[in-house]
């Protein structure tokens, strides 16, 4: 008889968060193993997400690129019969690579990788069963890192013909002429964007007043100015009542306003669900809401604080750099040594890969309005930035936000071209509690982008 097998961190799910947990176990001289119920490892953001989705936008702006800045005496024109495969040309060699590299730094730390679909018995021991066959594992720490998937409500006709998720739009057979993107979220307006840059007519409708309601509202107005101007057709503060497949090639999606909109294809975004339901936590009296969330405490911990839970699998921000740091952090809690950190550094950013992109990290002028703190903007303008001029990116500016007496930096906001890059200068400022002077004093390469802290950092001081 098979002995069953002991471990000191079990992790389930090899997605972001899964895979910096499990190395950061093993960096500690734990035993460690990671189950992934897929054939292949990296889990959604490498295989139907982050990933597929960035490189079809990248496709996206080079295609557009083509088309807009003339200034390079370039033309070029979309065909109707392009598939999308054709497109994502470079995602399969991406994937690949980026697999190897994950299985290189298991392999090195000595993470075992065990491929089935994990359920729990008890509070420590964990059934996997693989094609037919299943064996039990024990472990003193576990960690869920199992992700999210699209929600797919049942009177919505999903097909993946005319009527897709976020994961199955990927594997759409060709660029359609017209779409209709139900959810004005962050994967809503990202594949609207991409979409729009590839020629198509959209029709994005949320039900909210607003789009991307956590975002700096200037930055948002600046988007929609620029996904209006792409081809982007807004209908906020709109609610579905009905969706139907009319042949052919043809959705027909009724609003409650009375508004009928018709297009090739539908893309429904609303919402993601914790994938919770195989893990039998019903076994062990841990609890998820309607949406398959698992809430935990500040130290990523359930209410069994021997297991945690990481990444979208607890919900917002849902982000694979948050869910990597999240993963680390889990770990460090779990094995708590003299001189090891558990904490978060400081603000996290936020990245929404629209055309152009966002990116932020701290406050917002709404919610430091809503808090009563006093405070003062500065603004610089990528068109009036030589770098800015010479790339031709006139979409692009930088907010910065700081207290009016102290002068502390207290929020970033960038949209433009390189913005998820650009934020992170704002960030390093901001968790150590650095002034809005440190950007009128330093000394950028020019001409950079960077150099557009400056000029916000010096707008904003000559208010004072």
């Amino acid at each position: 008889m098979r002995l069953m097998r002991r471990y000191d961190t079990i992790v389930i799910g090899s997605g972001p968060g899964g895979q910096k947990a499990a190395i950061q176990a093993a960096k500690l001289g734990k035993k460690v193993a990671i189950i992934e119920r897929n054939p292949y490892i990296g889990g959604a953001g490498l295989h139907t997400g982050t990933l597929p989705s960035k490189t079809l936008r990248e496709t996206a702006l080079f295609l557009a690129g083509f088309k807009q800045r003339a200034v390079f005496g370039f033309q070029f024109t979309l065909g109707r019969d392009v598939t999308l495969s054709e497109l994502m040309y470079k995602k399969t060699e991406v994937i690949r690579r980026q697999m190897e590299v994950i299985i290189d730094q298991f392999n090195r730390n000595n993470v075992e990788i065990i491929y089935g679909e994990a359920s729990f018995l008890d509070p420590h021991r964990i059934f996997v069963k693989d094609k037919g066959a299943g064996e039990e594992l024990y472990a003193e720490f576990i960690i869920i890192a199992t992700g999210s998937r699209p929600a797919r409500p049942g009177d919505i006709p999903f097909d993946s013909e005319h009527i897709y998720d976020s994961d199955s739009i990927l594997s759409i057979d060709k660029i359609p002429q017209s779409l209709t993107i139900i959810g004005g979220g962050v994967i809503g307006c990202e594949y609207a964007c991409i979409f729009a840059a590839l020629g198509v007519m959209i029709n994005l409708v949320e039900r909210k007043e607003r789009l991307l309601s956590f975002a700096d509202e200037e930055i948002v107005n600046s988007l929609i100015y620029w996904m209006r101007h792409s081809g982007v057709t807004l209908r906020l503060n709109e609610e579905v009542v009905d969706i139907k497949i009319e042949e052919p090639n043809r959705v027909i999606t009724h609003l409650k306003s009375g508004k009928v909109l018709a297009s090739e294809k539908l893309l429904y975004t609303m919402g993601r669900v914790g994938n919770t339901d195989r893990l039998n936590l019903e076994a062990i009296g841990v609890k998820v809401n309607n949406r398959g969330l698992i809430k935990v405490d500040d130290d990523h911990r359930t209410p069994l604080h021997h297991i945690y839970a990481i990444g979208d699998v607890i919900g917002f921000p849902s982000l694979a750099s948050t869910s990597m740091e999240q993963g680390r952090r889990a770990v460090c809690h779990a094995f708590q040594k003299e001189g090891l950190t558990c904490e978060l550094a400081g603000y996290m950013p936020l990245g929404i890969y629209t055309i152009p992109e966002i990116s932020m990290v701290g406050e917002t002028e709404e919610g430091l309005s809503a808090k009563g703190i006093p405070y003062e903007i500065g603004c610089a303008y990528f068109q009036e930035v030589a770098r800015g001029q010479i790339t031709g990116d006139v979409h692009g500016m930088l907010k910065l936000i700081f207290d009016r007496s102290t002068r502390k930096l207290l929020g970033v906001h960038i949209i433009g071209e390189k913005a998820s890059e650009l934020i992170h200068i704002g960030q390093a400022v901001m968790n150590y509690g650095g002034p809005v002077d440190y950007f009128k004093d330093v000394v950028f390469n020019y001409p950079t982008l960077s150099d557009a802290y400056k000029e916000a950092a010096l707008n904003g001081l000559n208010k004072l």
